[in-house]
């Protein structure tokens, strides 16, 4: 189903500007490419959306397009992968978690096959597209199926930088991305390690455990808490699964309170995991679980959905007050 790339069209002259963030994908996966790797890519019918476009463009031959056919698409990476490839399939992440759940399951992770699952688009970040677009269930989904890897990167550089360094991972992996808009907390090249958390302060009154796009308004509030004396601390659990459970105790020793944000629901994702390992763990350290609170989220731009749900700076900054009393 490939089609020629109009490299003229609307869409391809705009994708840097309306998704910066995803253009890391797309290079990332042509750096790869040119190293020897087996890589090969596809999405249904959103290749300007992720910006795969460009890999297409690039490397015609290992990009197919699928169209509207999520769940087709996850079963033909098992198989691509099956035969020595290492796929790269993205679409939605309310459409790859959910309708396609069956299929990372079954055909990928209980074969052990090493697909790269791509869910860009998630939480709330498709705004106007409403509740069905949103993905505020696929920590928990995902998390769930045994041997998947579950990342959630901060900004683009932090995706380029996991999605090389899966090239040695033997696992499928869910990354869960944003819409490709999210502030910069990182340089290229940064560092990255499939399970250990990025910790970029301790605090004694209270830790942030923030993921995905929740690390840069956290980082935001982190300072002004700190500039105005409060002792906070804050971590980048952009590992989902397998979780830096040294990291979250540490924190919980160090603090009184620990917070987690996540644009998802409180139920099952970030906020879950840290709530298994403090309680198995016997820790004193009180949580408090920061995100959409077990509803249906509402249908508004993004920007007026973050203030909603307390999800920007000011409202994380605001629930770290109020923790601390």
């Amino acid at each position: 189903m490939n089609g020629p790339i109009d490299t003229n069209s609307w869409q391809y002259r705009q994708i840097n500007a309306r998704a910066p963030g995803l253009s890391y994908l797309a290079n990332a996966l042509i750096e790869l490419v040119e190293e020897g790797h087996p890589v090969v890519a596809g999405t249904a019918d959103l290749q300007y959306s992720n910006g795969l476009v460009r890999f297409a463009q690039r490397f015609p031959e290992r990009f197919t397009q699928f169209g509207i056919s999520e769940q087709n698409m996850v079963s033909a990476a098992a198989g691509m992968a099956s035969t020595g490839a290492m796929p790269f399939v993205a679409t939605f992440a309310s459409f790859l978690a959910l309708l396609c759940c069956e299929q990372i399951r079954t055909d990928v992770a209980y074969s052990a096959l090493p697909v790269r699952l791509i869910g860009h688009h998630a939480g709330i970040s498709l705004g106007f597209y409403g509740t069905s677009h949103h993905a505020t269930e696929d920590l928990a989904i995902m998390r769930s199926i045994a041997d998947l890897t579950v990342v959630a990167p901060a900004d683009g550089p932090q995706l380029a930088a996991a999605v090389k360094t899966s090239v040695n991972h033997a696992q499928p992996i869910y990354f869960r991305v944003g819409r490709g808009q999210e502030p910069v907390v990182y340089e290229d090249g940064v560092d990255f390690q499939f399970g250990k958390a990025i910790v970029h302060g301790e605090g004694s009154d209270l830790t942030i455990i923030a993921c995905g796009s929740m690390v840069h308004p956290s980082r935001e509030a982190y300072r002004a808490l700190r500039a105005a004396g409060k002792s906070v601390g804050l971590i980048d659990m952009h590992t989902i699964k397998p979780l830096d459970s040294k990291a979250v105790l540490s924190a919980a020793a160090h603090s009184r309170f620990v917070l987690t944000i996540e644009e998802h629901n409180i139920l099952g994702g970030l906020g879950g995991a840290v709530a298994e390992i403090l309680a198995e763990a016997g820790s004193p350290a009180r949580l408090i679980r920061h995100g959409i609170r077990d509803e249906y989220s509402l249908i508004a731009p993004p920007t007026h959905l973050y203030k909603h749900y307390r999800l920007d700076a000011a409202g994380i900054e605001a629930t770290v007050r109020e923790a601390l009393g």
